[in-house]
């Protein structure tokens, strides 16, 4: 029966130890606010992101991404601050990743960068210095927002119209757009088919100048999107 008894208090006794050990510089408390805030502040950019949004179709996948990202890193972070060898494991680990996911838009890029980097200030328990920095970007997110950086809208006009007429086209074409250029232009026997690339800064009816010229078959105005929201 002693030994039993010494069995059972050593064994309670490496219990208490390893756990003390593993909540040495991490607490239950610790991690549960970190990842409370992380939550909050996940939120946040997401929330941002969808106001902010001017691509032409919203991912609510994406936008859900920019909370697991903070969510994610945080603990992370967390682990490698309390274990300088598990720091160095983390980081020959991470460094074989590849991540093939192709970003469209550059400014998905800078929210991923944002969450990564609410996730590692989080991480690394500075929580007043994260919920400055993540309002003060949210600040400036949502006030650019209401700044519209105004290009011409960029189209693609493509005639097709007999060879006479290609003079009165590039006349019209002179008087009624600032920015033009030719792509491609094909001349067969049944006619010719010339497509401009052309940026108008107000709505005008060039379709309808175009087939008001003697010779054009038809005309079409293709909207061109060089990038996601542009």
């Amino acid at each position: 029966m002693n030994l039993s008894n010494l069995n059972t208090t050593a064994s309670g006794s490496a219990l208490s130890t390893y756990f003390a050990s593993q909540f040495a510089s991490l607490t239950p408390w610790n991690v549960a606010v970190a990842l409370l805030l992380g939550l909050l502040v996940g939120l946040i950019i997401s929330f941002v992101y969808r106001r902010c949004y001017r691509g032409v179709l919203y991912s609510p996948s994406f936008a859900m991404t920019l909370v697991m990202l903070t969510l994610i890193t945080t603990p992370v972070v967390m682990c490698i601050k309390s274990d300088l060898s598990l720091s160095m494991g983390m980081v020959g680990a991470l460094s074989i990743v590849r991540f093939r996911t192709a970003v469209k838009d550059p400014m998905d890029t800078a929210y991923m960068f944002w969450a990564l980097t609410m996730g590692i200030l989080l991480g690394a328990e500075l929580h007043m210095i994260a919920l400055v920095v993540v309002v003060g970007i949210s600040a400036v997110l949502l006030l650019l927002n209401f700044v519209k950086f105004h290009n011409p809208d960029a189209y693609l006009l493509v005639l097709h119209y007999d060879e006479d007429a290609e003079y009165d086209i590039l006349q019209q074409l002179r008087r009624s757009v600032k920015h033009r250029q030719l792509r491609s232009k094909t001349i067969t026997r049944a006619g010719a088919e010339m497509t401009y690339e052309v940026r108008l800064d107000n709505k005008q009816d060039l379709v309808a100048l175009m087939l008001g010229i003697e010779g054009v078959h038809d005309a079409t105005l293709v909207a061109c999107q060089t990038e996601a929201g542009a």
